[in-house]
């Protein structure tokens, strides 16, 4: 577990004081940084983004929902066209292949309209996907080119109303008839409705529904099924019910609907059988005999979504903090005492807001590039194992709930930090937060996937005993015990404020440091999950509900442990990344924004780090002020790091952020100048009651 694991043995950073200052005049080499930003498929991404500089391709603020969804449909056959919807699929059915470069393309169409990422991703990702992931040769000839064409536009059934992230409780069935060689599909209530489903209120024609198999009185579980829905003029077959979710919060380019089946049959070879089959006569057959690695391998094959949803929402992040720093670099505000106003980035509170989350935008935007990379290798065939997979799972769900939380947060924080520019539609701001908010829900609820992260580190926890005796977990947990001793009693926290000798800056030096604080993060997660693990196996021989309680009892801290697993991959991320880089000035620069965004988590969690004693106070008094600094060391170069994403001003679309701002600023000073030169200038009350 490689590329997930907590990795307390791995090589060491740059040991350099990173709070000593530079030698030289630090500056970003712009056009060398973006092309470690966009990745080992920048070629993909820039062909993307330019193809979205059409003007076709944009969102129109304050659109009808019911234009709106036409747009969005007209866009995708637009995709289609260009052969952006076929990129994953085999060359032989007129695709290219490319598993990384595929999803680094989709990710791209977040700058356009959401809405539009959102649909191609259900036509693309989720329906041809499971056709292709799930599907044998058979399935691949006869649906694979109209799929991706767009001839056949399609629906994914998964979700019921009544069941969403369990995916494994659904409620629809699809029952063998032996004598038919038919597949009966049913929803047994309303519960069961599939529901939340892109192209299912009026564009599909056709679904892949996730059914409980049941052959011989034997429910196999969870398979997929391709059901045909509709006619070409759209009427829904017999059998078939269609609902319209109607108006959403956001991301109302897409026809969300409800499907339930009544008795609709479909013939055996629909069933999409590269994991389970069904033969004429009912017997059923799968290569993998255990029930429960079927579902999940089943599952596991469209991991996509969740990786690309975290690339998208690290991309709109990034989107909405080019915005808010270029409108905060030219608008002014209040006075400073020399008649000129202020630039809002020079405001201490201001800097404080955006920067850090410029950091986190940089840690997001490498560790996804590493989740791409690793999902690329799979779905290649490159580096495709059962352990490689099981990874990938465990780092998309660590990853894409950080990306979608942060997204929220840094799309909120950019737009008060536009003040009322900021909330006109116009600006952007307030649509992306609307379409970006169910990002934190779909493809796997956050909570839910940290607590599949959990889970994982649990597992490997428990790895560490297996086969041996209870004295080793005595022993290990006497040594935790030990540790907390150490750390709490403040044997630890009084050589730290022996060394500090009261300087921010010595403080820095002394434990601050790139080593450091890898560790601090490190030894949060390899605590948090002891402790879980600790007391959840000291409740294995309870009977099961008393054993239940005891999770749940611990579930909010698992959580918090597989969160604080995926900061620090982000942090490990930013740290190779880094080294990586071959411009001294960039990267010194990149160096202060790491620091930047490792201190930060150390900060917000620095309840955990004095509980446990892993900081003295003035340690952690040293945290707050050194990312003071930082943000003050990094303000000259904001703007730098937001323009290295590489959005062309088509991508942005944000008069804000176009130079308007900077006009009527130039203009309004232009003004008060020619009226104090012409002597014509008002005398301000207070100055003359001094006369």
């Amino acid at each position: 577990m490689a590329d997930t694991a907590v990795r307390p043995d791995r090589p060491a950073h740059s040991t350099a004081p990173d709070n000593a200052a530079p030698t030289f005049d630090a500056s970003i080499d712009i056009d060398a940084l973006t092309p470690h930003l966009l990745g080992k498929w920048g070629d993909i991404r820039l062909e993307a983004r330019e193809m979205i500089t059409d003007d076709a391709f944009w969102q129109i603020p304050g659109q009808h929902y019911l234009e709106h969804r036409e747009r969005v449909l007209e866009q995708c056959r637009l995709l289609a066209q260009r052969g952006a919807g076929g990129r994953a699929f085999p060359t032989e059915y007129g695709g290219l292949g490319t598993q990384g470069g595929n999803l680094a393309g989709f990710e791209e169409l977040v700058l356009a309209d959401p809405s539009l990422q959102i649909k191609s991703g259900v036509q693309w990702g989720l329906f041809t996907s499971a056709i292709y992931q799930l599907g044998t040769k058979k399935h691949w000839d006869r649906w694979l080119p109209d799929a991706m064409s767009l001839d056949l536009p399609g629906a994914f059934a998964m979700t019921e109303t009544g069941h969403g992230s369990d995916v494994q409780s659904i409620a629809t069935t699809a029952t063998y008839d032996v004598e038919a060689q038919e597949f009966v599909i049913r929803t047994p209530f309303r519960g069961a409705y599939k529901d939340y489903l892109g192209n299912a209120a009026t564009h599909g024609r056709a679904a892949t529904v996730f059914a409980q198999l049941i052959t011989g009185g034997v429910n196999y579980g969870v398979h997929c099924f391709f059901v045909p829905i509709r006619d070409e003029n759209g009427e829904n077959l017999p059998g078939i019910t269609s609902e319209d979710d109607g108006p959403k919060g956001g991301l109302n380019g897409i026809d969300n609907g409800r499907l339930a089946f009544d008795d609709v049959r479909v013939p055996r070879e629909n069933l999409l059988n590269r994991y389970g089959d069904v033969a004429a006569d009912g017997t059923y057959s799968s290569p993998i005999q255990s029930p429960g690695r079927r579902f999940f391998t089943m599952l596991g094959a469209l991991v996509q979504g969740r990786v690309s949803l975290d690339g998208a929402a690290t991309w709109a992040a990034a989107l909405s903090l080019k915005i808010a720093v270029t409108y905060g670099n030219q608008r002014r505000q209040f006075d400073d005492g020399t008649g000129e106003e202020t630039v809002l980035l020079d405001y201490g509170k201001h800097r404080r807001r955006l920067i850090p989350r410029i950091a986190t935008a940089y840690a997001q935007a490498f560790a996804h590039e590493e989740l791409l990379q690793k999902f690329d290798g799979v779905f290649s065939g490159e580096t495709d194992t059962d352990e490689n997979r099981q990874d990938l799972e465990t780092l998309a769900a660590a990853l894409k709930p950080l990306s979608t939380w942060n997204a929220l947060d840094t799309i909120q924080e950019a737009r008060e930090a536009c003040g009322g520019q900021g909330y006109l539609a116009e600006n952007r701001l307030v649509g992306l937060h609307q379409d970006l908010d169910v990002y934190a829900t779909f493809e796997g609820d956050n909570n839910v996937l940290l607590q599949l992260v959990g889970k994982r580190l649990l597992g490997d926890f428990a790895a560490q005993f297996s086969g041996k005796d209870t004295k080793h977990l005595a022993a290990y947990a006497a040594r935790q015990s030990a540790s907390k001793l150490f750390h709490g009693a403040g044997l630890r926290q009084l050589g730290q404020t022996v060394a500090d000798l009261g300087s921010t800056a010595r403080s820095v030096e002394l434990g601050l440091r790139a080593e450091d604080q890898h560790q601090l993060l490190a030894d949060r997660v390899q605590q948090m999950v002891a402790d879980v693990g600790t007391r959840l196996n000291a409740a294995r021989k309870l009977p099961p509900a008393e054993a239940q309680e005891v999770f749940n009892e611990n579930q909010v801290e698992l959580l918090e442990a597989a969160r604080a697993h995926g900061e620090l991959l982000q942090w490990e991320a930013f740290s190779d990344a880094i080294d990586r880089i071959d411009d001294e000035g960039t990267r010194s620069v990149l160096t202060w924004v790491r620091d930047l965004f490792g201190l930060s988590i150390v900060e917000k969690h620095l309840t955990w780090h004095l509980l446990n004693g892993r900081l003295s106070t003035q340690r952690a008094a040293a945290v707050t002020r050194y990312i003071d600094r930082l943000c003050t060391r990094l303000r000259p170069h904001a703007q730098d790091l937001v323009d290295a994403f590489g959005f062309a001003p088509e991508h942005v679309r944000a008069p804000i952020a176009s130079g308007v701002e900077q006009r009527r600023q130039d203009e309004a000073r232009a003004h008060y100048a020619d009226l104090r030169a012409s002597g014509a200038a008002p005398t301000p009350e207070k100055r003359a009651r001094e006369r």
